[in-house]
């Protein structure tokens, strides 16, 4: 299964038994619709819990904003809350991710170095066209 998404906060890594790491994170999936009679678009937000067990590494990429498309599998957790009330939650098992696009950050440090473009006064005056 594929799906796009936003992550909802910085990835964060945890550690399980025989010292084995996987990645957490959310993303946000954004859906609208038009529904039937109504001139107006209607807006959807779906929230999926996210795990990426195939190395911890990737967390440092996974921050809050970025545009993600992952592949997987996806899950449902179902559990009683301490009301007694039903809910559930869907988790996706990512076997692949790809970033899409990288939040925009106020830190230049935070963005990888751009090759510098040539100005006009880096050129010489004398070239033949």
């Amino acid at each position: 299964m594929e799906i796009s998404g936003r992550i909802t906060k910085d990835a964060v890594t945890a550690k399980v038994s025989n010292d084995r790491e996987v990645v957490n994170f959310s993303i946000a999936v954004n859906d609208r619709y038009r529904p039937k009679g109504a001139s107006e678009l209607k807006k959807i937000v779906t929230y999926i819990d996210c795990s990426y067990w195939m190395g911890s590494k990737m967390a440092q990429w996974l921050k809050k904003g970025t545009m993600v498309e992952l592949f997987g599998r996806i899950g449902l957790n179902v559990y009683t809350n301490a009301e007694g009330k039903a809910l559930g939650s869907l988790t996706f098992h990512t076997s692949n991710i790809k970033i899409l696009v990288f939040p925009k950050t106020e830190n230049a440090s935070a963005v990888p170095a751009v090759q510098k473009k040539s100005t006009a006064k880096d050129e010489p005056d004398d070239l033949p066209f």
